[in-house]
């Protein structure tokens, strides 16, 4: 028995999925928070993807990691009779609609963050009429301006207003905003180009082509994309947002056991083709 094929190997790998699980239900959370302060006219139906993006994309995700996961690991050859095919198939491409969806919700976020106006003639939080103005304590974190907090939130004197929206922030606070809502959708771009790769990598195995250049092209990029998101973990980590570093973290960790999966599945076939090739 392998490593991976291994009791407590396989508990650590479905307890890293149950993680990644709960994270859907954490960014809700996060998400529903911050509803308030970012759609204070309530919700429409063409606002859900930008207000739950990070919600639908973790849902999306994990729903592929499971399907990646039965296809590369839980099932055999044996079990790949047509219904089962267009099922995993069928469910994948929805995967990919919503992932695509979230994606533009993170590129939606990254334009609001980004559009500030000067919030002019204020030089004092705690002149702010108390109640009316909520302060963008992060990304996606918002806190009512209070007689009780004005003077702890920040010691500038000129502030930005995100437009048509009673909520600022300093100009340090903002910077740092945009920078977050960037790696947010560099993160999202970065992780559908490592699926495309590891799509085309399950479909060449499906036809033991994964060799050679083919091969080595798939782990020269998949290098660089892996690299990426690394550094975006770190970013989040080093900013303190550390639900979206574990999130990150767990994602890694996940996609490490599909690529093994692969690996072995890889490993299997040739085991199988060298008697053939001996006779």
């Amino acid at each position: 028995m392998t490593v991976t094929g291994s009791r407590p190997f396989q508990l650590f790998k479905y307890a890293v999925y149950a993680f990644l699980t709960l994270n859907i239900y954490i960014f809700y959370a996060e998400e529903s928070a911050a509803v308030a302060s970012q759609f204070p006219g309530g919700i429409g139906l063409h606002n859900v993807r930008e207000a739950y993006s990070a919600t639908i994309d973790t849902f999306a995700w994990v729903v592929l990691l499971l399907m990646f996961e039965l296809e590369t690991y839980v099932l055999d050859d044996r079990h790949f009779t047509k219904p089962v095919a267009l099922t995993l198939h069928g469910l994948r491409a929805l995967c990919y609609v919503a992932i695509l969806m979230a994606f533009g919700g993170y590129v939606d976020d990254m334009q609001f963050v980004s559009d500030v106006i000067d919030f002019a003639g204020v030089s004092d939080l705690c002149r702010l009429p108390a109640g009316e103005w909520s302060w963008a304590v992060t990304f996606g974190e918002y806190l009512p301006v209070t007689a009780a907090n004005c003077a702890e939130l920040s010691d500038a004197t000129a502030f930005v207003k995100f437009r048509d929206l009673p909520v600022i922030v300093d100009l340090a606070g903002h910077t740092e905003i945009v920078r977050l809502a960037w790696v947010d959708v560099i993160n999202a771009g970065v992780w559908i180009l490592v699926v495309v790769i590891l799509e085309i990598d399950v479909r060449l195995q499906e036809h033991n082509r994964l060799e050679g250049l083919a091969l080595w092209a798939s782990n020269a990029v998949k290098f660089v994309l892996y690299a990426l998101l690394f550094l975006a973990a770190v970013y989040w980590g080093v900013k303190g947002d550390f639900v979206d570093f574990w999130d990150a973290f767990l994602w890694l960790v996940a996609f490490v056991f599909i690529e093994l999966n692969v690996f072995e599945w890889r490993a299997e076939e040739h085991a199988a083709l060298e008697p053939q090739s001996g006779s």
